[in-house]
């Protein structure tokens, strides 16, 4: 018996809806009123339906019909079908912060039908709140899109890359798994730093790289000045360049049709045994962890078992699928397709980005190049300001590594903090990340340490030691050496800010390498310094200097020999442990005064004298010292012979030796927290 819903749907009528009135009628479009006002009831509803428009049979059968058309055409399901490798083109986007990279992938993403209208919003791939809110991309994501040129079906496989230096090992196993990269530079501002260092990076992957100047519809665009520092700067011939506006659409088709004509197909090796390469991997409560990967060589299928050649693991792959950019599980991929894993993997440092994945059975004879380790390479500690959160500390730094292999910590214990962890990054912007995090999904409210580096010790019995903390460096007596690590720096700027940037650099014990102009109006400022002077505010300063012009990129060169110390702070004749620090030996005296100052200011005053000391071994290099509060003795005394009140004073006096030599100063958490800020500018 069919039901009043389906005569609906062959009569092409909407589903009747419930109503809220007394009476519980149901209201449809075709009957305004099934019962009439008086209460009796009217005709069944479902023939008064057939009776106001009852279709023939042709037209059932058309109807039925155009259903069956919608179910085969799914959405999605048209990018799960197969085209040759010759039409599978895999491509990213390179472009510096605010430049329009996410604005021109959700335009690729619509044009080409892989999102509908109604699903689509700002920054589409930018999952994170804290990516959409900084206007950057923090974690990888992987999009694949079908577009038909000249009756040809092609797949279109988009790697969506973060753009930050502290990702340039993702960036790089992203610029792998492609053949060829979109350059997105703003007709505005032209290229910056961060534009050029991934553009080095695609260069040496031998990537083809099509020019897209964007924002073309903005007042201030001047793409032929753009399109020439494209030229001068990196080399590459812009005369058919793209001049497109992400925001209004414009140049987009032109954009994809270039993707086809230009970008080259991956190599046909779908007999070799299987390689495929993880470019990002990501954990799911319920699933495991997701691996991201390329198939370079051969094919995988669902329940076949893999082995992971750098971490030596061994898995069955549950599921497999493509991205697009939701998970759409398929049976089998070819070499030359992109798409996830599933296979029940607890850790993602089994995973690790960059390994490849063969079969357990056939293995490849050699995994493909370019595998790392992540290393950390900013330090700080990380402490709870409420105690009792340190076990919710520990959980979510514990879940948060699920997800982030390169994140490392400890456990670390401080006499002013109380218990809290030692948590590697790598970088600043990775540890921000990290903290913001922590704080808005899990509740915490945290203090941190000044940012350090890891110092390298050469000892004098000839074994080298990694130092993070100041309070693990060795005795004086016992190193030969501290090498700390070096970073080389270029700075882009317009040519008026050139004196400020170079003084600031030779202020941050920078070694200049040489500047170049790269046209006539910008410069090129390259310079080597220590990577401890950039983790403080260096970034801040380049800014500022520069009225918000400049732009800058650095790149890890070495460990070099340096003249460092450990400066300790002593209240009172006791060391404070956790306001140790590593520094310099020529700004020594600048940060000892400093801090000594800022704890005179904060520090209460107690019944004795506190000396506070800046101290260099047993060198006391900055003094201050907290006058003690003094009762008034003498107010009883309204006159008679001086020596009644010698008498009284020098009683004090003995008292509050006394009162030193067994008393304690306790230095308030407050104390510590503006000094870890101090300790953030002048360091």
């Amino acid at each position: 018996m069919l039901m009043a819903s389906d005569f609906c749907r062959l009569a092409n009528f909407p589903r009747p809806q419930p109503t809220t009135n007394h009476r519980g009628a149901w209201r449809g479009s075709c009957s305004p009123r099934p019962f009439p006002s008086d209460g009796r009831p009217s005709e069944p509803w479902a023939f008064r339906c057939l009776r106001i428009a009852r279709p023939s049979a042709v037209s059932r059968g058309r109807s039925v019909s155009c259903r069956a058309a919608e179910i085969t055409t799914d959405p999605g399901q048209d990018r799960l079908m197969k085209v040759p490798i010759s039409n599978i083109r895999n491509f990213c986007i390179i472009a510096h912060i605010d430049h329009g990279k996410s604005t021109l992938a959700d335009k690729l993403l619509q044009l080409t039908g892989t999102v509908q209208k109604r699903e689509m919003k700002e920054q589409f791939l930018d999952n994170m709140d804290l990516e959409r809110e900084r206007g950057i991309t923090i974690k990888l994501q992987a999009a694949r899109m079908r577009y038909i040129l000249e009756n040809e079906p092609y797949c279109l496989n988009l790697i969506d890359t973060p753009g930050h230096v502290d990702f340039s090992y993702e960036v790089s196993r992203s610029l792998a798994a492609c053949e060829g990269a979109l350059l997105v530079v703003d007709a505005s501002q032209g290229v910056e730093a961060q534009t050029l260092a991934n553009v080095y990076l695609a260069l040496e992957n031998n990537l083809e790289i099509i020019p897209v100047l964007n924002k073309i519809d903005l007042p201030g665009a001047e793409p032929d000045r753009v399109s020439q520092e494209i030229e001068e700067i990196i080399g590459l011939d812009c005369s058919d360049a793209i001049h497109c506006s992400a925001k209004e659409g414009i140049g987009i088709s032109d954009i994809l049709n270039a993707i086809i004509t230009r970008i080259p197909p991956p190599k046909d090796a779908a007999g070799n045994p299987l390689r495929a390469l993880i470019f990002d991997s990501y954990y799911d409560p319920y699933r495991g962890v997701i691996v991201y990967f390329r198939v370079v060589d051969g094919t995988i299928k669902k329940g076949d078992k893999i082995y992971f050649m750098a971490s030596g693991k061994d898995y069955i792959a549950d599921e497999i699928g493509v991205l697009s950019p939701n998970q759409l599980p398929v049976d089998e991929l070819y070499a030359g397709e992109v798409g996830y894993l599933s296979a029940s993997i607890r850790s993602v440092a089994d995973a690790r980005v960059g390994d490849t994945i063969t079969h357990f059975g056939r293995r490849a004879e050699s995994s493909l190049p370019g595998y790392e380790e992540a290393r950390p390479m900013v330090f700080c500690g990380l402490f709870p300001v409420d105690a009792d959160q340190f076990p919710e500390l520990r959980d979510a730094l514990e879940k948060l590594q699920l997800n982030d292999a390169a994140l490392k910590f400890e456990p670390e214990t401080s006499s002013a903090m109380g218990f809290g962890f030692r948590c590697g990054f790598l970088g600043l912007l990775h540890l921000e990340i990290v903290q913001e995090r922590l704080e808005r999904e899990y509740n915490l409210t945290l203090i941190t340490t000044a940012p350090s580096v890891v110092y390298r010790v050469n000892c004098i019995n000839g074994d080298t030691i990694d130092c993070s903390n100041p309070t693990l460096l060795p005795e004086p007596g016992k190193r030969r050496q501290i090498e700390e690590p070096f970073v080389k720096i270029e700075m882009l700027t317009p040519k008026e800010y050139i004196g400020s940037l170079m003084e600031l650099g030779q202020e941050r014990r920078g070694e200049f390498k040489e500047m170049n102009f790269i046209t006539e109006n910008r410069a090129s400022i390259i310079y080597e310094l220590p990577l401890a002077e950039m983790v403080g505010d260096f970034f801040d300063q380049l800014k500022s200097r520069s009225k918000g012009y400049a732009s800058m990129e650095y790149t890890f060169v070495g460990y070099r020999e340096s003249e460092l110390v450990k400066l300790d702070i002593h209240i009172n004749g006791e060391p404070v442990e956790p306001l140790a620090t590593i520094v310099h030996k020529d700004k020594a005296y600048a940060v000892g005064r400093a801090l000594t100052q800022k704890l005179k200011e904060l520090i209460p005053r107690q019944m004795f004298k506190v000396p506070i000391q800046a101290c260099i071994g047993a060198k006391v290099i900055a003094s201050e010292s907290l006058s003690a509060i003094r009762k008034d003795v003498l107010s009883k005394c309204y006159g008679g012979d001086i020596t009644r009140k010698k008498k009284l004073l020098k009683k004090q006096a003995e008292g509050k030796k006394r009162l030193k030599a067994i008393g304690k100063v306790e230095v308030p958490q407050e104390a510590f927290m503006a000094v870890l800020r101090l300790e953030k500018e002048v360091i």
